[in-house]
């Protein structure tokens, strides 16, 4: 799952940023309206957490914005704004909750998996290709009922292979997804975490489940998925 974080405040940005991350989603950083709006021109994105007071283009001038798109993601604001008025209006605009500062993270992170559950499209809450299962609310994973034990990043990942099942991704749709824009694209870190995910889901299987597509990048299927 990919989350725009739109925050000029950097110390907040950051602990958001981090706090997401450790939750296994991929997250890129707005510092003001601008930089929002190209970001989201760019690319596709399952959340938005907003700021209102940005440089450059205000923040509902940013939420605007992304309610003339379609499809249009959620929109959480985070704002020092406290007033009942700022609050009705942010919602009257098109925002789908609202939370003021100071804040719990562990608020924020429950209100992100509200939003998110929300459009079953983008938030099933057991993934299942074959034996295998992913838990996303309990952050789990198991094939044929044994827990594989992963790391944030594996999960992640794993997460968006199965999301697109039978369908081959390429390694830059996957730093796009799993990682965010900052990331280097010319590394060979897709290739390790792949190689991860095979010793912990496939290792001791007869049907494998990961597979390569040969110049394209990666597929994650049944053998019938992939007839």
């Amino acid at each position: 799952m990919r989350i725009l974080v739109v925050e000029d405040d950097k110390a907040v940005a950051s602990f958001v940023k981090k706090g997401l991350e450790s939750e296994q989603y991929a997250v890129d950083v707005a510092a003001d309206g601008e930089e929002a709006q190209a970001l989201i021109e760019a690319a596709s994105f399952d959340l938005i957490i907003l700021d209102l007071l940005l440089p450059k283009v205000d923040g509902l001038e940013v939420l605007k914005y992304v309610r003339k798109r379609k499809p249009s993601p959620p929109v959480l604001i985070l704002s020092g704004r406290v007033r009942v008025e700022d609050r009705v209006k942010g919602l009257d605009l098109g925002a789908d909750d609202y939370l003021t500062k100071p804040f719990s993270f562990s608020e924020l992170a429950a209100r992100v998996r509200a939003l998110l559950r929300r459009n079953p499209k983008s938030f099933d809450i057991i993934l299942r290709v074959g034996d295998l299962e992913l838990d996303r609310a309990e952050r789990v994973a198991r094939r044929a009922g044994r827990r594989i034990d992963l790391t944030p990043r594996e999960f992640a990942l794993l997460e968006y292979l199965m999301r697109n099942a039978g369908r081959s991704v390429t390694r830059a749709m996957i730093i796009e997804h799993v990682w965010n824009f900052s990331f280097d694209t010319m590394t060979n870190v897709v290739d390790v975490y792949i190689n991860y995910l095979r010793k912990k889901v496939d290792q001791g299987f007869e049907h494998k489940l990961i597979h390569t597509v040969r110049n394209v990048g990666y597929e994650l299927g049944t053998r019938e998925e992939r007839q």
